[in-house]
């Protein structure tokens, strides 16, 4: 009799529990009903695998945490819209968001070199600690703003190269009247130096070099170059890329369609982005080891700048820096957060990693 009477009443309580459960409110995401498609532009060729893929990541990830219900459409450079037009198709909402580096629209505004890197800049973990927790990213939006825009990192290379010289530069003079493809702020100060800067989409570096329409060209790095067969036409491969120490790619997305997004959806893009920016980089920084040791096997002729070339272009980027705190309001606002930080970071860095860095270089250089 008591053990009916325990049965009753547990069924009863499970029932009364199921019942309550049922009204219980459900997930941010089971309550959006709603399943949106976006279009993304990529500003790199499908070749490209690893900064290309920076954008399938996040297109991946946001389908897969929405449930479906969050979906965007990957194209890569020059398929519905041309690599150095990317911003643009988003600013006007042709498109909704773009994968691509601030850096190639100078020509709007020179602040936009600072959402990617310039010159003598900060390393790829100085940027990403500037724009995460140094305000860096939230003073790039208040200036992509006016450009109907929001970005967030979303990917980063580490550290470049120095780019593929025809000829071996042993002074200054041997970079006077050189063509150089080279993008962002890296061109103006090439351009200080006598080059006669480039610009011109990473899919079309090759056949320009093949061509002798450009003497020498800087793309990424090793691994990068390798795969667009840099060093099978010349066999110069110079270091550091002191114009892009940690250069960043941004998810730029246009800011009415971001708005309209549920709450939900914006914390999810927002996460695949910062999920794309940390596997990029770690993507790179394994790939370019076996890359490099690969192209050296093959014959590549790894050179350091001159000194006296690396004087002289950090030299020329300072008084161009100084010109456009002058004269840029947008780039002076952000040019000086960067600059605070990059002042206080060097002196850390150079004591808790320069030294150790250094040291195990010394030890176990194999090139």
């Amino acid at each position: 009799m008591e053990r009916r009477h325990f049965l009753k009443k547990t069924g009863l309580g499970a029932a009364t529990a199921l019942a309550a459960a049922s009204t219980l409110p459900k997930p941010a995401i089971a309550q959006t009903s709603q399943v949106i498609n976006w279009r993304c532009t990529s500003s790199f060729p499908k070749s490209l695998d690893t900064i290309f893929a920076g954008a399938t990541l996040v297109a991946r990830l946001v389908d897969e945490m929405s449930e479906g219900r969050f979906k965007i459409s990957v194209f890569p450079s020059g398929e519905i819209v041309p690599a150095l037009q990317a911003m643009d198709s988003v600013q006007n909402g042709a498109i909704e968001m773009a994968h691509t580096t601030s850096y190639y629209y100078i020509g709007k505004d020179m602040a936009f070199a600072l959402g990617t890197a310039i010159p003598f800049g900060l390393n790829a973990r100085q940027q990403n600690a500037w724009l995460y927790q140094g305000g860096g990213q939230d003073l790039l939006n208040r200036f992509y703003e006016k450009y109907n825009i929001i970005g967030f990192a979303a990917g980063n290379t580490g550290g470049q190269m120095g780019g593929w010289w025809r000829n071996e530069i042993k002074t200054l003079d041997d970079l006077r009247g050189v063509k150089v493809r080279i993008a962002g702020m890296g061109g103006q100060v090439m351009s200080a130096l006598g080059v006669i800067p480039q610009q011109i989409p990473g899919s079309d570096i090759y056949s320009a070099l093949e061509k002798g329409t450009i003497d020498a060209a800087e793309w990424v790095g090793p691994y990068d170059d390798e795969k667009l067969g840099f060093d099978q036409i010349v066999k110069y491969y110079y270091y550091p890329g002191w114009w892009e120490a940690g250069p960043t790619i941004h998810m730029m997305v246009n800011k009415q369609k971001y708005e309209a997004l549920p709450p939900a959806f914006k914390s999810i893009l927002q996460a695949a982005c910062f999920q794309a920016n940390q596997t990029m980089l770690a993507q790179y920084d394994t790939r370019n080891i076996t890359a490099l040791k690969s192209l050296v096997a093959k014959g590549t002729l790894l050179r350091p700048y001159p000194n006296e070339v690396m004087v002289a272009a950090y030299d020329a980027s300072q008084k161009i820096y100084a010109e456009l705190n002058e004269s840029n309001k947008n780039w002076r606002e952000i040019y000086q957060s960067l600059r605070a930080y990059q002042t206080d970071a060097i002196r850390w860095f150079s004591i808790a990693e320069l030294a150790q860095d250094s040291f195990m270089a010394r030890q176990m250089r194999k090139f």
